[in-house]
Parts: structure tokens; C-alpha cells; sequence
């Protein structure tokens, strides 16, 4: 039976079971931990590619322009060789 846990600050419709939020709770804690994992196997993966002379730095940024549009790419692109050819960095 569900213990419940009543606020007497909030309405009826807020009243909520003891299983249920702590069904919630334990579901966020599971991700949570998923995804600790997830980022251990993502180092991982870069120290492997690091050891076989792969430039992790540069793999980071291919990376995060692969999740970008292609026209937000380009125009990033022609505003640094704009603000780089008037720095004479050319």
C-alpha cells in the first residue's frame, strides 16, 4: 500500500505516493549512473586513440562540428578567415 505524503502548502492534484517518488529518485540515480559509465567508456575510447597517435584534441572539435549544421559551419568559417585575413594571419 502507498504511504502517502501529503504538503499542506500545495492543493490535492500535488499529493504524491512514497513508491512513486521514490521510483522517480531511483530511475534519475540509475541514469546518473549510465551515465558515469558512459563517460569512462568515452575516455576510453580517446586514450586508445591517443595511444595509436590519433590528435584527441582535433578528434573533440570533428566531434562537436559533426553534431553542427552544415550551413552554421560554413558561415562560422568565413567569418574567421574575414576577422583573420584583417589581422594579416593569412
Amino acid at each position: 500500500m502507498d504511504e502517502m505524503i501529503e504538503t499542506d502548502a500545495r492543493p490535492d492534484s500535488y499529493r504524491v505516493t512514497a513508491d512513486e517518488l521514490r521510483q522517480f529518485i531511483e530511475r534519475f540515480e540509475r541514469l546518473e549512473a549510465e551515465k558515469k559509465d558512459i563517460a569512462e567508456q568515452q575516455k576510453e575510447v580517446m586514450a586508445e586513440a591517443k595511444s595509436r597517435g590519433y590528435d584527441t584534441k582535433v578528434m573533440r572539435k570533428v566531434i562537436a562540428l559533426r553534431k553542427r549544421e552544415p550551413d552554421d559551419i560554413a558561415e562560422e568559417e568565413a567569418v574567421l578567415e574575414m576577422y583573420k585575413e584583417a589581422l594579416g594571419m593569412r
